[in-house]
């Protein structure tokens, strides 16, 4: 399976790789948001593992683990940087020997990104060891738009200077999206996207405006796999801990409302012989042809069962009504 990363041109297997988890632990404004202890060694057969398998696209970003997923990455794809596809992001002050993150000033809708971008750019390029990045994106969710243009006019000149290939932004905010991604050389928004919850507003966007929409959260966040259950707890470094802001998580705990609705609609993502997983991902297909899902990942085991999922294909348009239906009255 491949799919198209909107008006770039760039051709990518149907499912990426998000590289959050194998950043290890960091935090970013003082809070936990790495997923626990890694195994660099395994990171980085998972993702050879992934490559043999027909992946090509790998998402990360400077903020995981404070620059060290980029790092794993980087050496990861040593050797085969040119048949693959990196995205990373951007916009926060990545302080490497402390792995801590935080913004570029107290205020994020107002941070002044814009003239860090470049500098960001460089330090990315050194940590994937590359001197291209394919997939350049703007990692401020909340950024005002008036402080969004001023970034984009810096990614256009990192364009021009063959430093990246496109861009885009890391926003779940229609109205952002539609003042930032107006020029050509603006190919991909990523959107926390599920079976279960997303903007599909911006996912319609993304089809009227020929935009990848990479899709951050696909599983969501390890929910849709099946493994937890109502008094399921993480550790203290894991961001699931502390994931409020996920409407499958409060208090440290998944909600009940999301394992119920799971359950309504397990038969349906478990057809011809998927797993969870594989149904979830299946789903994410069959919402848009624009969407390249994202699953993170921190084995080998973890990347193959999501691989797979790409030899079933996408749930059919009768799956995908049922599902519907499934949801509504939890929904209303």
């Amino acid at each position: 399976m491949k799919r198209v990363l909107g008006r770039s041109g760039i051709e990518v297997s149907a499912m990426g790789l998000g590289c959050w988890a194998i950043g290890g632990p960091w935090t970013l404004n003082g809070s936990q948001a790495g997923w626990s202890v890694v195994d660099d060694a395994e990171s980085i057969r998972a993702i050879h593992r992934a490559i043999e398998l027909g992946v090509n696209f790998f998402d990360t970003a400077a903020n995981y683990g404070s620059g060290h997923s980029e790092r794993i990455l980087g050496q990861a794809l040593k050797g085969r940087r040119s048949e693959m596809v990196i995205a990373t992001k951007f916009g926060y002050h990545v302080n490497e020997a402390t792995k801590e993150v935080t913004p570029y000033n107290e205020n994020e809708e107002n941070s002044d990104v814009a003239s860090h971008v470049f500098e960001d750019a460089e330090a990315s390029l050194r940590r994937l060891d590359t001197d291209y990045i394919d997939v350049y994106q703007l990692h401020v969710w909340g950024l005002s738009i008036e402080r969004a243009l001023e970034v984009r006019e810096k990614l256009e000149e990192l364009v021009k200077a063959g430093k990246i290939r496109t861009y885009g932004w890391s926003t779940d905010r229609t109205d952002a999206i539609k003042a930032f991604s107006t020029s050509p050389n603006c190919g991909v928004v990523q959107q926390q996207l599920s079976v279960m919850d997303g903007n599909v507003e911006l996912l319609k966007l993304c089809e009227e405006w020929n935009l990848a929409s990479i899709n951050r959260g696909p599983l969501g966040m390890g929910l849709l796999t099946g493994k937890f259950a109502p008094d399921s707890t993480f550790a203290n470094d894991d961001v699931r801990k502390h994931a409020s802001w996920h409407p499958g998580f409060k208090d440290g705990k998944p909600t009940q409302a999301w394992l119920k609705a799971l359950e309504a609609i397990r038969e349906v993502l478990t057809s011809n012989g998927r797993t969870l997983a594989q149904g979830a991902l299946a789903g994410i297909w069959a919402r848009s042809p624009q969407t390249v899902p994202i699953p993170g990942f921190k084995n080998v085991k973890q990347v193959e069962e999501n691989v797979k999922a790409m030899e079933f294909g996408a749930l059919t348009a009768t799956q995908m009504a049922e599902i519907e239906q499934l949801l509504r009255p939890m929904n209303e």
